[in-house]
């Protein structure tokens, strides 16, 4: 017998944090679209900016002068990993399992946030923008911190299941 794509007992109960996410990404962008003028600088402190920035790559702008077919690299690999996670969190119990749970819901959040961005408007929009004296960081946004803290997440639960599992073969 094979379980329902949405039993309540799976990882999948925690799709809404994945929805908290997109909600949050999408309502800081629209915030900074309709206040901020491209690459205007609103000063925050001494080392944060929030600055309107285009990012039609990856990461630290990786690809994103690569004319154009990336959009569509980026759309399909963010697609085939949104369906890996959530076929994941439907094998994984909803409780017992938080750090690898919640770690693919912030994921699949974040993915699909900045899929979202690169699909309608053909670029992901970065705000968040560090700086120390001279040096300034990437900007990224909260798609990208949710992909951040999902992943630091997934590490910290593979380096405790190691853990569990070193200590059970004592």
């Amino acid at each position: 017998m094979t379980r329902p794509i949405f039993h309540e007992k799976t990882g999948l109960t925690w799709l809404w944090l994945s929805a908290l996410v997109v909600a949050l990404d999408q309502l800081t962008k629209w915030l900074i679209v309709t206040n901020l003028a491209l690459f205007e600088i609103l000063p925050l402190g001494p080392i944060l900016d929030i600055t309107r920035l285009h990012n039609a790559g990856a990461a630290f702008g990786l690809l994103a002068e690569a004319g154009g077919w990336q959009r569509w690299f980026f759309l399909g690999l963010a697609a085939v990993i949104g369906v890996a996670i959530v076929y994941w969190l439907r094998s994984l119990p909803a409780r017992g399992q938080y750090w690898l749970v919640i770690g693919l819901a912030l994921i699949l959040g974040g993915a699909v946030g900045n899929a979202y961005d690169r699909f309608v408007d053909g670029h992901v929009v970065d705000y968040l923008h560090f700086h120390l004296g001279g040096a300034y960081f990437p900007a990224f946004n909260v798609a990208d911190i949710a992909i951040t803290t999902g992943a630091l997440m997934l590490i910290i639960d593979a380096l405790l299941s190691s853990r569990r599992s070193r200590a059970a073969t004592r």
